[in-house]
């Protein structure tokens, strides 16, 4: 089988083909570039989904990613991030090689077909160029033929003619011989040239054209074997990548499997855990006993009048009630005294756990420079010892004020933990210096209160229902029976009582206290008659009347 025999004659359609040979694998070409254009978008896309999913760092979204769903979706958007890598594996393999390669074979494959076929309309020219001379021959033979014969017909006519001269039918007879051997010449001539085009017709058709189709045919099933590897490097290439993507959807599947609920259950404890005490019953108060008060104004029995008076509350009952119902969105105090002891405790936790290892980089650091002041020292022409003590002073100055920063976080937590007693003297010169270099913290530590079932949030109709509460509590406060005192207490700082229930303290102040803490952390005192309220515990150092009713000694 082959195209120089076979296919003879037909040198336009084999060119046609070539070119379209050729066409084909162009297309292929294009096919394999839009579709690696497809796999970088789709790994472009898939990137950018798992980039807009991830939690944006330092926020409160990050500290969501704690629970076990939360991390296997984590998981998923970094498996997905590999998995779009493998994508742009597939892209860049299939464009280095099959594109490039690809199009550089095109070229080669052009500039081959070209040769051949040049070489075949060169062969083709001669041959057509053999054809017109012998052409040419025989038309001249033939000619010069005829030539021959009227010459020879005249010298015959004017040999007969008994009225010609002798001379006449001399040079008649010498045309007709001259003429004789022009044609045979021309004879000769075609002869020659007839043998010479029938070997070059020999040679063209069973020679030269034979062989210039046959690299032609050659030259197209090489094409054909190279679109055949191609598709086969196409589908190997997807087939590389599926053991990775396999591992990606493992660990999809594996943190998946992760999953556990028991345990988001109890980082949902962690998290939200107050460590307050549900609050106890409130006690019945018998209204049909005389009053030992003065009903005032403002109390709910004129104001509101008879059909509210069942949303009173007793004045033991209101010790159990937050004092802070709305929530104030001012900043957070610096020892989180806004927050329910629990979350205060893993807050103050958090901050010194953020201290000590601040503290361990500045050591580090500190080190280091050391050790490159002793190799200074040791070899002055490596630079000068005196250049780093700046930095030296500069590193140990901030290692002091982390220090002490840390040890006011630990006395802090030391108090939410209970380590130490509510205000020792230490504690008391401590905690004082500290607020003399922070005084914005102490001003605002009574700030943001949470109700201690920590449903505080003013879209809720619950704290609606409580705000009313809180509103006849308040009017209550004034009404009430005014409760004997228990014993005092001294402001070690000042407070602003800025939220309702609340009263403003003066460091060193000495006010009566009327009710302690009873674990929430405020102490209920007052100043006058008409002026009562809650200040932090922490703020008072209370001295208890042991024989007064109720009254338990203070630690």
């Amino acid at each position: 089988m082959s195209w120089g025999t076979e296919l003879w004659d037909q040198f336009d359609n084999l060119e046609k083909h070539t070119q379209w040979g050729i066409d084909i694998l162009e297309k292929y070409i294009k096919f394999v570039k839009e579709r690696t254009e497809i796999e970088l978008s789709y790994a472009k896309q898939l990137r950018n989904l798992s980039k807009k999913y991830q939690p944006k760092k330092n926020s409160k979204e990050e500290e969501e990613y704690r629970y076990t769903a939360c991390k296997a979706f984590l998981s998923t958007l970094n498996e997905m991030n590999d998995y779009a890598g493998q994508h742009e594996v597939i892209s860049e393999n299939m464009t280095s090689q099959i594109t490039v390669e690809l199009a550089r074979y095109v070229q080669e494959l052009k500039q081959e077909r070209k040769s051949h076929f040049h070489d075949g309309r060169k062969a083709q020219q001669h041959i057509e160029t053999c054809w017109k001379q012998l052409e040419s021959s025989k038309r001249r033979f033939e000619r010069d033929c005829k030539e021959a014969d009227r010459a020879q017909q005249y010298f015959e006519k004017m040999d007969a003619d008994i009225n010609v001269t002798k001379a006449d039918v001399e040079k008649a007879r010498q045309q007709a011989q001259m003429r004789h051997q022009m044609a045979e010449d021309s004879k000769a001539d075609y002869s020659s040239i007839l043998q010479k085009f029938n070997h070059e017709q020999h040679e063209y058709y069973h020679t030269h054209i034979p062989n210039i189709f046959q690299k032609i045919q050659e030259m197209e099933e090489r094409r054909i074997v190279r679109i055949g590897e191609s598709v086969k490097t196409y589908a190997e290439l997807d087939r590389q990548v599926i053991p990775i993507i396999g591992k990606c959807l493992d660990g999809i599947v594996k943190a998946a499997e992760s999953i556990d609920p028991k345990t988001d259950s109890q980082l949902a404890i962690e998290a939200y855990k107050s460590g307050f005490e549900p609050p106890g019953d409130i006690e019945f108060e018998d209204y049909t006993q005389p009053m030992k008060r003065t009903v005032s104004d403002n109390s709910l029995s004129n104001s509101r009048g008879e059909g509210k008076s069942e949303l009173k509350f007793g004045g033991k009952s209101k010790g159990k009630l937050w004092p802070f119902i709305k929530k104030n969105k001012g900043a957070t105090p610096e020892d989180f005294s806004n927050l329910p002891p629990e979350q205060r405790r893993k807050k103050l936790q958090q901050k010194v756990d953020e201290l000590n290892k601040e503290i361990q980089k500045e050591m580090d650091q500190r080190d280091a420079i050391t050790k490159m002041k002793d190799v200074y020292l040791k070899n002055p022409q490596m630079g000068d010892p005196a250049s780093l003590d700046h930095k030296l002073a500069e590193v140990s100055q901030n290692i002091e004020k982390l220090r002490l920063e840390a040890q006011k976080f630990e006395a802090w937590l030391a108090e939410v933990e209970g380590r130490l007693p509510a205000r020792s003297e230490q504690a008391r010169r401590q905690s004082g210096m500290y607020d003399v270099q922070n005084p914005p913290a102490v001003n605002n530590c009574a700030q943001d209160r949470e109700s201690p079932d920590g449903s505080y949030t003013e879209e809720q109709s619950q704290e609606s229902e409580v705000k009313v509460l809180a509103t006849d509590f308040d009017d209550e406060f004034d009404d009430e029976e005014s409760l004997p005192a228990i014993g005092t207490c001294k402001a070690l700082y000042t407070f602003e009582g800025q939220n309702e229930g609340t009263i403003s303290v003066v460091e060193g102040e000495t006010l009566y206290v009327i009710e302690e803490d009873k674990g929430d952390g405020w102490t209920r005192i007052r100043r006058s008659e008409d002026e009562e309220g809650y200040v932090p515990t922490s703020y008072v150092e209370v001295y208890l009347d042991k024989n007064a009713k109720g009254a338990k000694t203070y630690i």
